[in-house]
């Protein structure tokens, strides 16, 4: 069984990013990146399989600029056999990343789809969902355990009120969630039996996808400074603060 695991280069989750001047956009100029953390954790689950024997080959893919080419790197050295990359600078939003994965899916025949069930620099929480309506494939979002059985899986997933097991036929596309596993250290040997894997490249028009944005944004704007905090002398008086200051009761 092919395993197909979807990366995105974002922004490192220890950098703090700042809005453009100009309101268009955040500043990324120079800023380290790195593969969203999400997506790391749907690597080694999917190579965490390979090594149990449940999968045969691991494929990354990652749609981008040219330098998403560096975060197949990373996966390859987790574990992943060979990276595709669907190579553009346009702007992508889910729907497009989901169609351009649903390609992808179709040319590769997977039997299980991995994604991080977010990226956290736009928290949009909509591509593993939009490719597995797009497939008319089962889906399980926001995985905690994963057990692939025969032609089938169990997946605890996370949810509101608490754990949710589930049983799903392949092939299927899971989303993952923090507490599936720890990603490994990539050591320096890896790195380098890495950079001789080999690594496709694809264009959008390769695949027949239109990628072009649907949606606009209009104003990028910080969220209103935090005021400071201020004591009470008692409860009378922060009950009738909270009503007549902060109104929230």
């Amino acid at each position: 069984m092919k395993v197909l695991v979807a990366v995105k280069r974002v922004v490192d989750y220890n950098v703090k990013v700042r809005v453009k001047s100009d309101g268009t956009g955040m500043d990324i100029a120079g800023v380290k990146m790195s593969m969203n953390p999400f997506d790391e954790i749907a690597v080694e689950e999917a190579v965490r399989l390979k090594e149990k024997g449940s999968a045969t080959e691991v494929i990354a893919v990652s749609c981008g600029v040219a330098a998403c080419g560096e975060t197949l790197r990373t996966a390859m050295a987790i574990g992943a056999d060979r990276g595709l990359l669907v190579e553009t600078d346009a702007e992508l939003q889910p729907l497009a990343v989901a169609k351009l994965l649903k390609a992808i899916a179709e040319r590769e025949q997977p039997g299980l789809v991995i994604l991080g069930k977010q990226a956290i620099d736009d928290d949009a929480n909509q591509t593993g969902q939009m490719l597995a309506a797009l497939l008319g494939w089962p889906q399980a979002t926001f995985a905690s355990r994963l057990e692939v059985e025969g032609d089938g899986a169990r997946v605890t997933r996370e949810v509101d009120g608490g754990l949710e097991t589930i049983a799903i036929k392949l092939p299927a596309v899971v989303t993952t969630d923090l507490r599936l596993n720890e990603p490994r250290y990539v050591t320096l040997p890896n790195i380098m039996k890495a950079k001789k894997k080999p690594l496709d490249t694809l264009s959008p028009a390769d695949l027949g996808v239109d990628v072009a944005p649907r949606l606009q944004t209009l104003k990028v704007s910080e969220p209103p400074r935090r005021g400071a905090g201020v004591k009470v002398p008692d409860v009378a008086t922060l009950v009738s603060r909270l009503k007549t200051e902060a109104k929230v009761i």
